[in-house]
């Protein structure tokens, strides 16, 4: 709670003034009770932007990475990620994965929000990937609304491989919290953990306006890195949804022409 209140004290109004941000279906956080806010992932400050607009404080995993570096330099990395209360997970896999995703029940058995990005590390090219089933068994075991909520144009104001973000206008668009309880005791199913991620993504699809990628961002991210990038990850646009859903009409949302004022959190 510490670290939140200074995020929103020392830096809120300065980044508000750099970066404008603009807000949509603020309403549908709940003023109580726990839930999982499920985010696509373009920029490392998207963990950043989202916990400022809120009343509530929110916490987010990441990658363990952030907090191993070596030197000044890995210290205050480290440090800016606890300050914003992140918590580290190891993307490889195995226990500490798992013990990453039982911080995040512990937290929502506690009544709390709780951020995740479902497919795992940020877009390598501003698409929306293959989201990974972690947060469905959350939300089954903790019987709590999944809230999905897409960052628009966060990768503009800090594309990968820049460590300062550039003063780019950003918005926030909150969707309408997403039921699972008729899953209750269904967490081991493997079929409906995946079916319960697809409609998460689906609903991210909806309303970032991003092209789908139905493989991993991980994969794709290491098929760039050996100049193998597939096809499929390759496809035009609108051919792909979550699921074998329907590609539905999307946009990228855009601030309303009377919206030139920052939101205020």
């Amino acid at each position: 709670m510490f670290y939140w209140l200074m995020k929103r004290v020392l830096f809120g109004p300065i980044l508000k003034v750099l970066f404008r941000p603009w807000v949509r279906g603020i309403e549908n956080i709940p003023a109580e009770g726990g839930a999982i806010l499920a985010s696509n992932h373009l920029a490392v400050v998207d963990s950043f932007f989202l916990p400022l607009e809120l009343d509530r404080e929110i916490v987010f995993i990441g990658k363990s990475e952030y907090f191993t570096g070596a030197g000044i330099k890995g210290r205050l990395t480290a440090g800016f990620m606890r300050g914003v209360g992140t918590i580290p997970v190891d993307r490889a896999g195995g226990r500490a994965s798992e013990a990453a995703l039982r911080t995040g029940l512990r937290r929502l058995r506690e009544r709390k929000l709780f951020g995740i990005y479902p497919e795992g590390t940020r877009s390598p090219d501003g698409r929306l990937y293959r989201g990974k089933t972690g947060v469905a068994r959350l939300a089954l075991e903790a019987g709590v609304p999944v809230i999905p909520v897409a960052m628009i144009d966060t990768d503009k104001a800090q594309p990968i491989g820049q460590r300062l973000p550039k003063p780019t206008r950003i918005g926030i668009v909150i969707g309408e919290p997403l039921d699972f309880s008729r899953y209750a005791g269904m967490e081991n199913d493997r079929f409906i953990l995946r079916s319960v991620t697809d409609e998460i993504m689906y609903a991210l699809m909806s309303l970032s306006g991003q092209e789908y990628v139905d493989v991993y961002a991980a994969t794709q991210k290491a098929r760039i890195a050996t100049g193998h990038a597939t096809a499929a990850a390759q496809g035009a646009s609108g051919v792909a949804a979550p699921g074998g859903r329907p590609v539905p009409e999307v946009h990228v949302p855009v601030p309303p022409e009377d919206e030139d004022e920052p939101s205020v959190g």
